[in-house]
């Protein structure tokens, strides 16, 4: 897709550029007197929670932002191969797909050693990440994420819509009432900054709040959490833009560094013809910040062609531009608990996204660490609330998502000082200077972790079964779920197995079964499967409310190596009857796809087989032989609440 061929224009890219027009302003209601939980800031970390939480009718959501309307201008544009997973949860990722520009090459740009004012490629690379998932790390427009994310919120059961033009003033914890679940002990008291009623105050009382306000964050302030890291110092000006230029690469992302002029980094836009660039500028002073630094655009754009000699770029158009300081931070804790609170306290607020880590934006990490903070929180947070789950979950939120904070800071902080072209920036551990090779070896290296496929968390309760890792190579235990094709039984369809996770808030149990016929009730699978459908100690059986469909809070799925199979052969459990006419649901059974076997490319034991439990968020949280029932039922029983 093209677009923006004369001059930029924000908004829906399935309309053409001549009629697009920018998303309106949203009219003004009421904050709500008393909500479940309250999300204050509209980026991508909050409108990933309240897309989640408008899932569920039972839960009330208010989420509020000091801005007029919804964003126009992205600031963080690369969408993540993790990223683009988790919109596919939402329903969302093919029109991602279909806009985004996709990174597939990398370019890297020197000084020439026979003429050093002038800059030579030094070679060109295919994309590390190519291959981690099924998606493609992409760019597009972060407003057309998070218009996706509000389309999603305002058609789901809720309708829920977020509430502009409000700047949160104060925010108060009732410490007396927090170990009662069922009070309201947060009070949040708001100023309107519209032109019909400038200054006036709201309140509302929440259960639970979630900050994902940014890095001036009043919520984190309002909890006393501290920020901590450090600057380097260092002003980056960074612009989208419209350019002609004879430079060959100028649709390659590209690492570019001069002689004397600092270095850019340049990564192609959406559309055909915008480009981003982060521009090294120069050394700040002690505790001065990029705020302070009095320079334009233009200066920006001088600074960058006299990078780019001998090739001339010619800036037609800014469609955005702002200049930043390279720093790193992370908050010491992401709930209100303090650091040495009583292991039983519940945590009733979060921090999340920028509000609770910082850092420089040119390796694409600020939405797509963000993003997945709440995806991590939200289905912990709605099970606590639908009384699914004991409210102990809630702690492993901060747990969880504070380890990738620091390997983000710590992997922002090594990409700072290879980028940089400063002497004093650029010595590594050997006395050398760092040179384009350094960056190329430094984005092989974290490749998992740049993609977000590779990120994993710590053993605990929710991630457990590391002695059977061997069933099933592929599928890390804490890691995500990482799909791969099998076909539907009932139809013949390939279908990619990681698409089956939605953001629902359910859990899936994939039994990847052995090399004996499934259609034998005397084999591994048939016994789980009878275990599942039946047994009182089954987690199914016991966390499913009588009334309710079987699958409606543990979902399982059969895939089999067996090519020959028959639904109607396969226990009734696995194509069990729903809704209110008991109509069949024939998508659970699947058996492995000639020439593209998941059983090979995730290394799955084919004599034993295994069963895969996977976390709402798409996180594998134990692998257990077929056989383990006992142990299965104890991985649920630790944290799961029976139906009343």
């Amino acid at each position: 897709m093209q677009y923006h061929r004369n001059g930029f224009k924000p908004g829906n890219y399935q309309i053409p550029d001549e009629v697009r027009e920018p998303y309106p302003r949203p009219p003004l209601a009421p904050l709500p007197a008393e909500v479940d939980v309250l999300i204050v800031g509209c980026g991508p970390a909050g409108l990933t929670m309240a897309r989640q939480l408008a899932e569920f009718s039972d839960i009330s959501t208010c989420i509020v932002d000091r801005e007029p309307g919804p964003l126009l201008f992205g600031r963080a544009d690369g969408i993540s191969c993790r990223t683009m997973e988790i919109m596919e949860a939402f329903n969302s990722s093919e029109m991602i797909v279909k806009e985004t520009y996709q990174l597939r090459k990398n370019a890297f740009w020197e000084p020439d050693p026979d003429n050093p004012d002038h800059i030579k490629r030094t070679h060109k690379i295919s994309d590390a990440r190519i291959g981690l998932s099924e998606f493609i790390h992409g760019i597009v427009n972060q407003a057309r994420l998070h218009e996706l994310l509000l389309d999603g919120m305002k058609h789901s059961v809720t309708g829920l819509e977020p509430h502009y033009s409000r700047k949160l003033l104060t925010l108060d914890i009732d410490q007396s009432l927090t170990h009662n679940l069922d009070a309201h002990p947060i009070t949040a008291t708001f100023e309107r900054l519209d032109d019909d009623q400038p200054g006036k105050k709201e309140t509302v009382k929440a259960r639970y709040v979630v900050g994902t306000d940014g890095a001036r964050s009043v919520v984190r302030k309002s909890l006393g959490i501290e920020l901590k890291g450090d600057s380097a110092n260092k002003a980056w000006g960074v612009m989208d833009v419209l350019v002609v230029t004879d430079y060959p690469d100028i649709r390659v992302k590209s690492f570019i560094q001069s002689k004397e002029h600092g270095a850019v980094m340049l990564i192609p836009r959406e559309g055909g013809y915008l480009v981003r660039m982060y521009v090294e500028l120069d050394i700040l002073e002690e505790g001065q910040r990029a705020a302070s630094v009095k320079l334009t655009e233009k200066d920006i754009i001088a600074k960058m062609q006299r990078i780019y000699h001998p090739f001339t770029v010619e800036v037609k158009e800014v469609a955005w531009w702002s200049i930043y300081e390279v720093g790193q931070r992370v908050a010491e804790r992401f709930d209100d608990r303090p650091l040495d609170a009583p292991e039983d306290q519940t945590p009733r607020a979060f921090v999340a996204g920028d509000a609770c880590h910082t850092h420089s934006p040119k390796g694409g990490w600020g939405l797509n660490t963000s993003l997945p903070d709440t995806f991590n929180l939200g289905w912990k947070m709605a099970a606590v609330l639908q009384g699914k789950s004991q409210p102990k979950l809630l702690q492993t939120y901060s747990l969880e998502r504070r380890k990738v904070a620091e390997q983000l800071i710590d992997a922002d902080r090594q990409l700072s000082r290879l980028v940089a072209t400063s002497p004093s920036a650029k010595q590594v551990s050997d006395g050398r200077q760092t040179n384009t090779t350094d960056i190329e070896e430094f984005m092989a290296r974290q490749n998992g972790f740049i993609a977000g496929t590779g990120i994993g968390y710590y053993p605990s309760y929710l991630c457990t079964g590391h002695e059977n890792q061997e069933l099933a190579s592929g599928f890390t235990i804490g890691q995500r779920f990482h799909s791969a094709i099998a076909v539907r039984v009932a139809d013949g369809r390939p279908q990619h197995l990681g698409h089956l996770v939605k953001a629902d808030g359910r859990w899936r149990i994939f039994i990847f079964g052995s090399g004996q016929n499934p259609c034998n009730s005397s084999s591994d699978s048939g016994n789980l499967i009878e275990f599942l459908a039946n047994d009182p100690s089954s987690p199914v059986v016991r966390y499913t409310p009588k009334k309710a469909d079987i699958d409606s809070v543990i979902d399982v799925y059969g895939v089999f190596q067996q090519q020959e199979l028959s639904i109607q052969d396969i226990p009734d459990f696995l194509w069990p009857p729903g809704g209110k006419y008991g109509l069949r649901n024939y998508d659970k059974v699947f058996h492995a796809e000639v020439g593209n076997d998941v059983f090979d490319l995730r290394g799955i034991n084919r004599d034993q087989g295994c069963m895969v439990v996977v976390r709402p968020d798409q996180h594998i949280a134990t692998l257990l032989p077929l056989n383990a029932h006992t142990e299965l039922a104890a991985f649920f029983d630790e944290f799961m609440i029976p139906p009343r």
